[in-house]
């Protein structure tokens, strides 16, 4: 094999040829004249194509550019003629002083919008209120997240209400502002966009008819309204607030449904009376009196990765099919434009607590008619977290009864262990006979491990009407106790360098505290639970004694911080009231002579327990005998 050597000639070589290169180049390069010469060859070229571009879209000039130029050109006959081929009669609202993209301002003390002339929609849409997590006005409408379109036929040609010019005008009814917005053919003939706000409300009367478009508006066509709404971030985790951000409505009546949180989902439904885009703490809501005739509705999910994606959430739309009514347009509507807010959307008597996701069945209920008053009580007096406290002590008072006979249960288990260990060394390897023999003490003692579990049961309806009540209580939002903030998100007092999956880029301490309690609990729990329930057939609880807290530390990271301080508080209480059972209330040796009075009574079994032990001794007398 050749030995690879350097070779000095070569190298010599390769610089000498680069060198000749480079002096070629230079003795080549382009005098200064030739330089300016190619300069403006450039820019005359880029001048031609610009000029070509701009005669091309000319040629395909959109409604709205010709309304445009109508505006700016109102004697131009060739351009009314223009106008005139594309817009037919409605050419009329293109050589209007409104014919310019001005917007009208409507407001209150709470809400303020405004509204454009060019598609007479709310292009602007403020709450005076509220302001994001870093301190900026909350705007549900701003620079073109939105739009509002009215599809039409009229004389051959589809229209859209988009693309076309209103006139506004501006009037007081009493203490109610009124904006007309009209898209005029004549000054008898229009299509109208009425907007009726009242003090002290985010809920706006809307409506939109026609007059004198008999013979112009052809009804034999669809007639369309598309609403299309992308939500604005407003909180301090995007991910945390678009799990509650979806859209919500009502049709068929007093039918409720929504549309999936995650990824793009589409649905079209029959005579719809509400919909609302939901962004979390706040709302953008369309309502008809008379329902809709179909509408299609649509969600697409656009947070992706909460490092990328931070101004929008959700991309929502809804085309609405109307029904004409005598060849005309008549709709008496209302918009909404504010906070998701159970007590103001119960006053409306619209079912638009629906909209909210305060669970199902009992656990709605109880959210309704109990922790939502009750909270609401007492934050009337006390600050967000001193009212969360409160909360947790008299609902931790009211089950002190259903934790009483849990533990009870549990004393009784731990006082018969040893004579179920003496069941399980007397027969051995026999499981069958072992459990049938347990049961039987189990039954005749008034003990059984089914009465420790169904107390715990009884609580899960609250456990988990608390659980879907503090991430929509909007009372909560920006409050702060002690070093949280923010109550209605997470506590955040470490912020990390990096992302741990599942667990966030901070350290919240609410649900550390939680997650201590919550172990303490449980090893006071589940310890002689454990231990009376080392039998076949019963589960072994502790993996789950470790799982739990691990669960609260993790997901609870990003919650809200208010449900941790709920859980926080809930547990230490809890740890009190049975340490107080423990040593003040319970006493092992009455509950243990009482077991044996009871053994010696005779114990009638009820039905279902004279099945199972009918069950097992079958069980055991075919085992013995497929042993013979």
């Amino acid at each position: 094999m050749e030995d690879k050597k350097f070779d000095l000639n070569s190298l010599i070589g390769f610089l000498l040829i680069g060198g000749i290169l480079i002096w070629m180049l230079y003795l080549n390069k382009p005098s200064e004249e030739e330089i300016l010469a190619e300069e403006a060859r450039i820019e005359a070229e880029a001048k031609a194509a610009k000029i070509e571009a701009e005669n091309k879209a000319n040629q395909t000039t959109t409604l709205t550019q010709a309304t445009e130029d109508m505006a700016v050109k109102p004697n131009d006959s060739a351009a009314m003629m223009q106008l005139k081929n594309k817009l037919g009669s409605f050419a009329y609202s293109g050589s209007l002083p409104s014919a310019t993209s001005n917007t009208t301002v409507i407001e209150n003390d709470v809400l303020y919008l405004e509204v454009s002339n060019k598609g007479g929609y709310v292009t602007e849409a403020r709450l005076k209120e509220f302001k994001t997590y870093d301190s900026i006005p909350v705007y549900l409408i701003k620079d073109g997240n939105s739009s509002f379109n009215l599809k039409f036929t009229s004389e051959n040609r589809t229209l859209n209400t988009k693309d076309l010019y209103f006139e506004p005008t501006l009037t007081q009814n009493g203490a109610n502002q009124v904006l007309t917005m009209r898209l005029k053919t004549a000054e008898d003939k229009f299509i109208e966009y009425r907007y009726e706000i009242l003090p002290g409300e985010y809920m706006t009367n809307f409506s939109i008819r026609s007059q004198g478009l008999d013979g112009m508006l052809d009804t034999s066509q669809p007639l369309e309204i598309d609403w299309q709404l992308k939500g604005y971030r407003h909180a301090k985790s995007i991910s945390y607030e678009n799990r509650y951000t979806r859209l919500t409505y009502e049709y068929e009546g007093s039918k409720h449904s929504k549309l999936d949180p995650t990824g793009e989902d589409v649905e079209t439904e029959k005579e719809v009376s509400w919909m609302n885009f939901r962004q979390h703490f706040f709302s953008s809501m369309l309502l008809t009196g008379d329902p809709f005739k179909e509408v299609k509705l649509s969600s697409i999910d656009l947070v992706e990765d909460e490092e990328v994606d931070t101004v929008y959430t959700k991309h929502y739309g809804a085309k609405m099919l109307l029904t004409p009514k005598g060849g005309a347009l008549s709709y008496n509507m209302n918009m909404y434009y504010g906070p998701t807010d159970y007590k103001i959307f119960k006053k409306y008597d619209r079912n638009l607590d629906e909209a909210m996701p305060l669970g199902w069945g009992i656990f709605g209920v109880i959210n309704k008619y109990f922790i939502i008053p009750l909270y609401g009580f007492l934050s009337t007096y006390l600050s967000a977290g001193i009212a969360i406290i409160v909360m947790t002590i008299l609902i931790k008072l009211l089950l002190s009864f259903v934790q009483y006979k849990q533990y009870l249960a549990q004393a009784k288990m731990k006082v018969l262990k040893p004579e179920i260990d003496a069941i399980k060394e007397k027969f051995g390897d026999n499981k069958m006979k072992i459990q049938q023999e347990t049961m039987k003490l189990q039954n005749i003692a008034g003990a059984s491990p089914l009465k420790g579990c169904l107390p715990a049961i009884l609580q899960i309806p609250v456990f988990y009407a608390l659980f879907t009540f503090f991430p929509t209580a909007i009372d909560l939002r920006q409050k702060s106790f002690l070093w949280a903030d923010d109550l209605s998100s997470f506590d955040s007092v470490i912020n990390l360098p990096f992302t741990i999956p599942f667990y966030g880029d901070h350290v919240s301490l609410f649900p550390i505290l939680a997650s201590i309690a919550i172990f303490i609990y449980m090893t006071m729990t589940m310890g002689q639970s454990m231990q009376a329930q080392q039998q076949p057939g019963m589960p072994n609880m502790k993996f789950l004694m470790y799982l739990s807290p691990l669960f609260m530390l993790v997901f609870f990271n990003n919650y809200a911080s208010g449900l941790s301080l709920y859980y926080f508080i809930s547990n230490l209480i809890t740890i009190g009231i049975m340490l107080v059972i423990k040593n003040w209330i319970i006493d092992e040796d009455k509950i243990h002579a009482q077991i044996q009075v009871n053994k010696a009574k005779p114990k009638k079994q009820n039905k279902f327990q004279k099945k199972m032990a009918d069950m097992m001794e079958q069980a055991e007398q075919q085992k013995n005998a497929g042993k013979k």
